[in-house]
């Protein structure tokens, strides 16, 4: 994952200024798409099947779309963001010969608030936060057979990240989340690193 980031972070600050003069470039309503790597982690979780014995990590590709409103205040932005994303290949198994357990999140939706700072009329510093939703399979193998549920878990997210216009309605951006699905004593977290690309219109 710390290649991934040098990767993206490196291309990012490759692109390209625009010096025109100080329009509100971040303002209006936007869609884009986004992918990347998430990391996740649970450490023998609460589930609808009760506390299951899991305590590994996963990494895996993710991708999604997201749709947006900002406004410009100044050199300031404030917005709100709904975001939908999935995972390929990230389910977290116990590993275990006997009885194995796995995890397997199928889809993630997110409602955010994010507030930032100009640091040129083409680059957007930000921070976000708000609620996640994770639809989550849980699989047990016992003696007796397989049982499998699903269930929606409800966590919070934070992140930021940087945002830099290419023309008049297009932007690329970087960001990092920290999710936490947590509940009860047990740790379920994931850790997203995304690049996206903007369009306002």
């Amino acid at each position: 994952m710390k290649t991934v980031s040098i990767s993206l972070c490196a291309l990012v600050s490759a692109l390209p200024m625009t010096n025109t003069a100080h329009a509100q470039t971040f303002d209006g309503p936007s869609i884009g798409v986004q992918a990347g790597w998430v990391e996740t982690r649970v450490g023998n979780p609460e589930t609808d099947l009760g506390v299951v014995s899991v305590d590994a990590s996963e990494d895996s590709p993710i991708i999604g779309g997201y749709a947006a409103y900002d406004k410009e205040i100044g050199n300031f932005v404030l917005g709100a963001q709904l975001g939908v994303s999935a995972g390929t290949s990230d389910a977290v198994s116990s590993g275990a010969a006997v009885d194995p357990v796995m995890l397997d999140p199928q889809r993630s939706v997110d409602v955010t608030a994010r507030a930032g700072y100009l640091a040129t009329p083409s680059t957007l510093i930000y921070g976000r936060a708000g609620y996640a939703n994770d639809r989550v399979r849980t699989t047990v193998v016992a003696p007796t057979g397989t049982t499998r549920i699903s269930e929606n878990r409800d966590g919070w997210l934070v992140g930021g990240g940087l945002e830099r216009r290419l023309t008049d309605r297009i932007s690329a951006r970087i960001e990092y989340r920290y999710l936490d699905l947590s509940d009860g004593d047990g740790r379920f977290e994931r850790h997203h690193l995304l690049t996206g690309i903007t369009w306002r219109f």
